[in-house]
């Protein structure tokens, strides 16, 4: 099954910067004809989108609070996902999950990663 991996979390001053990756691996299908999305979830909260790129376009969104600080790519050599992340801020203190959805013959199947923690302080 697919598999995805998480990497890069770390202790950050506030305004600082960090970048994550996530690595895909046994894929069905060419790397870039998945849609990648990064989550987060802090303790007590839902889990959030907070980016998305899209298949073969590469069109991304990103959710209001990570607009102008966050920005998601891909390599599609490396099947790797990043999420370069500047000027960080205490409240996007979370666990970081990138997902990704493959379609197959019994439907759609949402894969996640194991998590990479993310904590700023001030």
């Amino acid at each position: 099954q697919v598999q995805l991996v998480e990497s890069g979390g770390g202790l950050v001053q506030s305004g600082g910067s960090l970048r994550l990756s996530c690595t895909l691996s046994r894929l069905h299908f060419s790397f870039s004809s998945y849609s990648i999305s990064w989550h987060r979830q802090a303790p007590g909260k839902e889990r959030e989108r907070v980016a998305h790129i899209s298949a073969r376009t590469d069109d991304t969104h990103y959710t209001d609070s990570v607009k102008g600080r966050f920005t998601i790519s891909r390599d599609n050599a490396k099947n790797t996902v990043y999420l370069q992340m500047n000027s960080l801020k205490p409240e996007d203190t979370a666990q970081y999950y990138c997902k990704t959805t493959e379609v197959g013959v019994r439907g759609p199947f949402d894969y996640w990663g194991q998590g990479t923690q993310v904590t700023v302080f001030s």
